[in-house]
């Protein structure tokens, strides 16, 4: 065989020298990585990895042996008995197959992979941002809820891990719904730049867990500050000069990069030309252009990454505990994947040894002309041959609702048959192995097939894990000359063909999957070109659609290439609606608060038992440190002096008949109006009102307003409480229930007061989902106007505000907090008995009703008033509170409180600054007085205030304080 003494040219030396981007790090980094650009706004480079199965064709045997050796190491980081407990967790869509065999090699963990493909009847169980991807949103969709909630170690799996947003996305959001005391996070690469690297243990101490980094090789990417600008420059100039249009006809959107000169750029000096087919060495399988084997080192031996799934990169232990050649390691712990690369020392686009430029194209190369193009072949009749895998039907397609050791065991089983039948599809033959006599990493792989095809296996965006598996016992057959493996994406990268470039060709096709977030391209890297002589493409059922099948569909695409086009469906997996158990009916007093049973039905559950309590200062650095909800714990109850319940008793008798009247006007305007939300003609007993009010301040209302009806009209209303939580919605199992044992139509949601209207746009939000509903709240003041049903638009003293559970039937606030709530249960409150001695609830009911005669003829000249009037929400506090914000140097409506309720709750509940009150307010303001006397906070009267007074939060704890999401507030 002819020598060739020119070098090898790395997969990134492109893009290197035309944007100056420099890839610095471990020897072994660049074995790893090639470089490309895409159209993307937010990076506009990306690492293409060589051993991820993703945009580079490359052996299954090596794929999956980086992944599984990645998970040897994590099993040996963590122990044994630490390991058993563990979970994994990959991210979609190019991380799924990866994290798969790493959980695989930890043995025994459950995986689950992110999803950007909602599923109807799966609840969410979490989800994040990936802040540089071309798609960011990621859904967790676990069939058992329990899977992410258990105390063992969650170990992340990625390609890369360069900025750690994306993980530490997910710890976080993780960590506030189920903290556990120790992550792992797993990597091929570890990119973070110098800037990046304290971030990770900064964020540890911060949660409180340990973090763990395993990756293969690690470095750095230095870039040009002006390297976006040049990137997107780059890739506009290409995509309209340098790709060569398709010819016509069933590849027609088929994208094949133009390889001369004067459209991508003088090839660099110092490289040499692939290798052809024929005879000279190459892709082909048979020997490197410096006459050693493909895939093995000067001396012959294995180069390090099996291509029979023994262990996958070198330097660790195999399974039978003989100890694999090669490797070094890293500072602080990782591993390189060392061992010897052939004579030109590093790796091409498809991570083999030893030929400059070696890309998908090198068997059709003539080794005396530069890259040609290739040319699509013309295709008429049927696209693909169809096989039947005959896949396990209790086995899932991949993690994407979970996957469990014992359909691990159920897939190995099933294996080689479905193997042996791809073989036959393929006219390759041959038996199947027993699947007793081999394991996912161990086992000897026959001999390939000298005169066999070059095959390809094609998976799918997220579907990487099964065609992984497939690809590798097909290899292990040994009946292809060589089988490699890679997967669609959805992510658009530039291709141009030169050597020193990783994604040398694209196929592009529409989304044959219907995705939700409606349709687009898909693409193939460096499959058309890449000499394959039959592909296999698996795919879900999901996506074996007629865009699959269509004129310019993947499979027309694929089959304007390669001879020979198979398809293969993976049954999609959806877990079984769960049939949603009996939701529990209403806790009623006196077994759950001190009203009388037939005042209210609480749709909570009991927490009375669990302590949720914390001093003020801790909830608010809780909030702070770790992004905890405000609805994860609860203020300690405030016991009030004598002092203060002799101004509340006081405030009580004075203000008794301004709140009857108000109860009045506002339960006769819903009567009034309840008609409008029937058909005509429906019975007038059909079209009752129920009130559903939102616990706990708008539950002292609700009880009145049933009382005024009963009172005044001999109506017997239903009134139900409910959980309404900010930046998470209303309890949906109690509009469950209300909708199971109401018309909907018929619910009229109940409040104390607006502030801002925060709630009220919650509501409405929240109520987008369920049918029937109307997304509107009587309160029985309203000084923000942000409602249209309310008995006055005054800012007065409610003084039920001017207490906790001692004014609303020894009810706590209302808790969400995932290890408390499940997906079928009630939000939780506690019924605090042990004050029963302080319990003023009943006495401030009766003392309100007591007044229901006497102000009955205002009330019926107020509701006429408010019947004819223009009752349209005008949000005029809403601006008010934004001047504050500004004025005071906030910057955050979220911690300006405005009206009387929301500033006592402020003083009650919070941290507070200042209170503002406006000029010449009188006893209203009594209680806020005396609270602020109390706490050391100044109370400052100003003019033009149009709420009584208004509550800031202490700036101090700013970044503790709860914004408009229910989240802590970054510091301004």
């Amino acid at each position: 065989m002819k020598e060739e003494d020119e070098s090898v040219e790395w997969s990134g030396s492109w893009v290197s020298q035309r944007l100056g981007v420099e890839l610095v790090g471990d020897d072994g980094l660049k074995e790893l990585l090639g470089l490309a650009l895409r159209r993307n706004p937010k990076r506009a480079h990306l690492l293409v990895s060589h051993v991820l199965g993703k945009h580079v064709p490359q052996r299954p045997s090596v794929v999956y042996g980086h992944g599984y050796e990645l998970g040897l190491r994590v099993r040996e980081l963590l122990g044994s008995e630490e390991a058993a407990r563990a979970v994994v967790l990959g991210y979609a869509e190019t991380a799924t197959g990866l994290g798969h065999s790493v959980a695989d090699g930890l043995a025994l963990a459950p995986y689950l992979h992110s999803t950007r493909r909602p599923v109807d009847g799966v609840a969410r169980a979490g989800g994040f941002e990936e802040s540089h991807s071309h798609a960011t949103s990621h859904l967790l969709l676990p069939e058992d809820p329990k899977l992410l909630a258990g105390e063992g170690p969650l170990v992340l799996v990625d390609d890369e891990f360069s900025t750690g947003n994306t993980v530490l996305n997910t710890i976080r959001d993780l960590h506030a719904r189920h903290p556990r005391g120790r992550y792992v996070i797993v990597a091929l690469v570890d990119m973070r730049s110098a800037e990046d690297l304290g971030r990770l243990d900064a964020f540890a101490e911060e949660i409180g867990a340990r973090i763990d980094l395993v990756a293969h090789a690690g470095g750095t990417v230095r870039l040009p500050e002006d390297v976006l600008e040049k990137g997107q420059a780059l890739v506009a100039a290409h995509e309209t000069g340098g790709t060569a249009p398709a010819p016509a006809g069933p590849s027609a959107t088929a994208v094949v990069a133009s390889g001369a000169p004067s459209a991508v750029g003088d090839r660099p000096s110092g490289t040499r030309h692939t290798p052809g087919a024929d005879g000279t060495g190459g892709a082909d399988g048979t020997d490197d252009a410096d006459g050693t084997d493909r895939g093995r080192g000067p001396d012959g031996t294995d180069d390090g990454l099996d291509p029979h799934g023994t262990g996958g990169p070198h330097g660790s232990q195999r399974p039978d505990g003989s100890q694999r050649p090669g490797g070094s390691q890293r500072p602080g712990g990782s591993q390189r994947p060392g061992g010897a690369a052939g004579a030109g020392g590093t790796r091409g686009p498809h991570g083999t040894d030893g030929s400059a430029g070696r890309g998908p194209h090198a068997s059709h190369n003539r080794p005396d002309t530069p890259h040609a193009p290739h040319r699509p072949r013309e295709v008429d009749g049927p696209h693909a041959v169809r096989v039947d895998l005959d896949w396990p039907a209790d086995v899932p397609d991949g993690g994407r609702h979970g996957f469990t050791p014992a359909h691990r065991v159920g897939l190995e089983a099933a294996l080689p048959a479905m193997a042996q039948r791809l073989a036959e599809a393929l006219g390759l033959g041959g038996p199947p192995a027993p699947a007793g006599s081999r394991t996912p990493t161990a086992g000897t792989a026959a001999a390939p097939e000298a005169d066999g095809p070059r095959v390809l296996v094609l998976g799918f965006e997220e579907l990487m894990y099964a065609p992984l598996r497939l690809a590798l016992e097909l290899e292990r057959t040994g009946a292809a000359r060589e089988v490699r493996y890679s997967t669609t994406t959805r992510s658009p990268v530039l291709a141009v063909d030169d050597p020193g470039y990783a994604i040398r060709t694209r196929l592009v096709f529409p989304a044959h999957d219907e995705p939700a977030d409606g349709p687009g391209e898909r693409y193939a890297y460096n499959v058309a070109g890449g000499g394959f002589d039959a592909v296999v493409a698996v795919v879900d059922s999901a996506a074996d659609t007629a865009a699959l099948h269509a004129p310019d569909g993947l499979l027309a695409q694929l089959a304007a290439h390669i001879p020979h086009v198979v398809l293969a469906v993976v049954p999609s997996y959806v877990p079984a609606p769960e049939k949603e158990p009996m939701l529990p009916e209403p806790l009623r007093g006196p077994e759950f608060s001190s009203y009388a049973p037939d005042e209210v039905g609480w749709l909570l559950q009991d927490l009375s038992d669990v302590e949720l309590e914390a001093p003020t200062e801790e909830r608010e650095e809780a909030i702070q440190s770790g992004g905890a909800h405000y609805a994860e714990s609860l203020p300690v109850e405030y016991q009030p002096s004598d002092a203060y319940q002799a101004l509340f008793h006081a405030a009580l008798e004075t203000s008794a008949a301004r709140i009857a009247r108000a109860v009045g006007a506002v339960t006769d305007t819903v009567l009034a109006e309840h008609p409008q939300r029937h058909r005509p003609g429906t019975p007038s007993h059909e079209r009752r009102p129920v009130l559903v009010s939102l616990a706990r301040a708008g539950t002292p209302v609700g009880v009145l307003m049933r009382r005024w009806a009963r009172h005044r009209h001999g109506l017997d209303l239903p009134h139900y409480a409910v959980s309404i939580v900010r930046g998470r919605g209303i309890d949906a199992n109690a509009l469950r229930w209300l909708a199971a044992h109401h018309d909907p139509a018929d619910v009229v949601f109940v409040d104390g007061w607006t502030g801002k209207g925060a709630i009220t746009r919650e509501l409405a939000a929240a109520l987008g989902e369920f049918d029937g509903f109307v997304p509107e709240i009587a309160v029985l003041a309203d000084p923000g106007g942000c409602v249209r049903t309310y008995g006055t638009r005054e800012d007065f003293l409610i003084p039920s505000a001017c207490l906790n559970s001692t004014v609303s039937g020894l009810v706590s606030r209302t808790v969400l907090r995932t290890d408390l709530v499940g997906p079928h249960d009630f939000h939780g409150a506690k019924y605090y008995r042990e004050l029963a001695a302080a319990d003023v609830s009943g006495h401030f009911l009766d003392t309100v009703e007591a007044r229901f005669d006497e102000v009955a003829d205002a009330v019926d000249a107020d509701v006429k008033e408010l019947l004819s009037a223009d009752r349209a929400p005008t949000w005029a506090g809403w601006a008010a509170v934004e001047r504050i914000s500004e004025e005071y140097g906030i910057h955050d409506v979220n911690l300006v409180k405005p009206g009387v309720g929301e500033t006592t709750r402020v003083l009650l509940r919070r941290v507070p600054w200042k209170i503002l009150a406006g000029r010449g307010a009188g006893a209203d303001l009594d209680h806020v007085r005396l609270l602020a006397e109390q706490r050391g906070v100044p109370v400052e009267e100003i003019d033009d205030l149009p709420y009584s007074c208004v509550g800031l939060i202490h700036p101090r704890f700013t970044r503790g304080a709860t914004g408009a999401d229910g989240k802590a507030v970054a510091a301004q």
